[in-house]
C-alpha cells in the first residue's frame, strides 16, 4: 500500500524474493492505479494491477503499508487491514513505538490485532532499528546505562515525497515562513525512538524534549537527487534533535542531520554512537554512516516474515528475536538459482 519511492523499493525487493509472492498493490493516485504492478517496477508485467481502493486487495497473509509518518492518518488505513486479518507491517514512524506517544491509538490497534488474532509492527531504519532497537542490543555490553548519546548524518537524496517535511530545497526565507505554518516539521519519530529506548533501558522519563529542525547547510553548487534538484542559495541540510530527560537530566541525547551531501561539505555522512556504562563506554563510529533509504528498505522487507510468525497486538522492532530480522538475502540467491522469473505462479 502506497508506491511512492519507498513502497516501490520496498515491492521491487519483494518481487526478487522467493519466499514471498505479491497478490495485491494499492495507491490511490490515479496515474499509477489500473497499471501492471510489474510494469510500473520497470519490468515485465506479473499481472498484479494496481487498485485505488484498499477493500479491492486480495486476501494475503501480510500487508505493507508505505505511506504516511504521521501515525493519526495511517491508523485510518492500519484500522481496517486487521480488521480484514491482515498481519500488517508500516514504515510510519510514529507506528515504531506509539505507547507513550499516542497511547490511545496505540491501545486501539493493539486491541483490534489482538481480536484478530494478527500482528502489527512499525519498522524502519529509523526509528525501528537504529536509534532505539541497536543502542539496546549495545547496551547488553553493560550491567548499567548512564547515559546515550547519538549523531547521525544520513543522506536523503534517495527520498521523494518525505522531503518537504524538512524544508530541502528551499531558501532559508522559504524555510522559515513554512516552519512557522507547520509544514516543515523536520524528523518524525524522535519520540518513539525515545520511548521505546528508554523502556527498555527501565527508564521512566520525565520528559522528551524535541526542538525545532534548524538550517545546516546552505549550497553553493546544485545539488542532485533520484527526486529533487537543490539549487545554489537552498538549504541542502538539515539537523534536529531530541532529549529524554531523567531525574533533570538528559540520559538520552539524540541528534540527525538531514542532506544531500558533498565531499567538500563541513557535514559529512557518518554515525557516532555513544553509551556511557558503569563497567566500559560502548563506541560505535561509521564514518560513512547507515544509509537511509536502503536501511529502511531492508530493515522493512527482512522483518516481513517474522511479522507474520510474530504474537498477536502491537509490536515494535525490540519484541521481535534478532534472528528473525536478520538478513535474508539468501531467500533472493535461491530465486536466482533456480532461474525464477518475478512472475508469481
Amino acid at each position: 500500500m502506497g508506491l511512492g519511492a519507498t513502497g516501490r523499493a520496498i515491492a521491487s525487493s519483494f518481487l526478487q524474493r522467493a519466499d514471498v509472492e505479491i497478490v495485491g498493490a494499492v495507491d490511490q493516485d490515479t496515474r499509477v492505479a489500473g497499471q501492471d504492478l510489474g510494469v510500473l517496477l520497470g519490468g515485465a508485467a506479473n499481472g498484479v494491477v494496481i487498485v485505488s481502493d484498499p477493500a479491492d486487495l486480495p486476501a494475503a497473509d501480510l500487508a505493507i503499508v508505505a505511506t504516511t509518518s504521521g501515525l493519526h492518518r495511517v491508523a485510518d488505513t492500519l484500522l481496517p487491514l486487521l480488521e480484514r486479518s491482515y498481519n500488517v507491517l508500516s514504515v510510519s514512524e510514529e507506528l515504531a513505538y506509539p505507547w507513550q506517544s499516542h497511547p490511545g491509538l496505540a491501545r486501539r490497534l493493539d486491541d483490534t490485532a489482538k481480536a484478530h488474532g494478527v500482528t502489527v509492527l512499525g519498522s524502519g531504519a529509523n526509528p525501528g532499528l537504529l536509534m532505539d532497537t541497536l543502542p539496546l542490543l549495545l547496551s547488553a555490553l553493560t550491567q548499567r546505562v548512564e547515559s546515550v548519546c547519538i549523531r547521525r548524518r544520513t543522506n536523503m537524496s534517495r527520498y521523494g515525497a518525505i522531503l518537504s517535511k524538512f524544508g530541502l530545497g528551499l531558501t532559508t526565507e522559504e524555510f522559515a515562513t513554512a516552519r512557522s505554518r507547520g509544514e516543515v516539521v523536520g524528523h518524525y519519530g524522535f519520540e518513539q525512538a525515545i520511548g521505546a529506548l528508554a523502556a527498555g533501558l527501565g527508564w521512566d522519563l520525565d520528559s522528551v524534549d524535541v526542538p525545532e529542525v534548524e538550517p545546516a547547510v546552505v549550497t553553493t553548487s546544485p545539488r542532485v537527487g533520484d527526486h529533487l534538484r537543490i539549487e545554489p542559495g537552498q538549504i541542502t541540510a538539515v539537523t534536529h534533535a531530541a532529549r529524554g530527560v531523567l531525574k533533570g537530566e538528559p540520559v538520552i541525547d539524540l541528534e540527525i542531520t538531514f542532506g544531500f551531501f558533498e565531499p567538500a561539505d563541513e557535514v559529512a555522512a557518518g554515525d557516532d554512537y555513544r553509551i556511557v556504562g558503569e563497567e566500559q563506554v560502548i563506541d560505535l563510529r561509521s564514518s560513512v554512516g547507515f544509509d537511509s533509504f536502503p536501511s529502511t528498505i531492508a530493515t522493512a522487507v527482512n522483518a516481513a516474515a517474522a511479522v507474520v510468525e510474530a504474537r498477536p497486538g502491537l509490536l515494535s522492532m525490540g519484541d521481535l528475536p534478532a534472528r528473525s530480522v536478520t538478513a535474508k538475502g539468501e531467500q533472493r540467491a535461491a530465486r536466482a538459482s533456480r532461474g525464477a522469473t518475478t512472475s508469481p505462479d
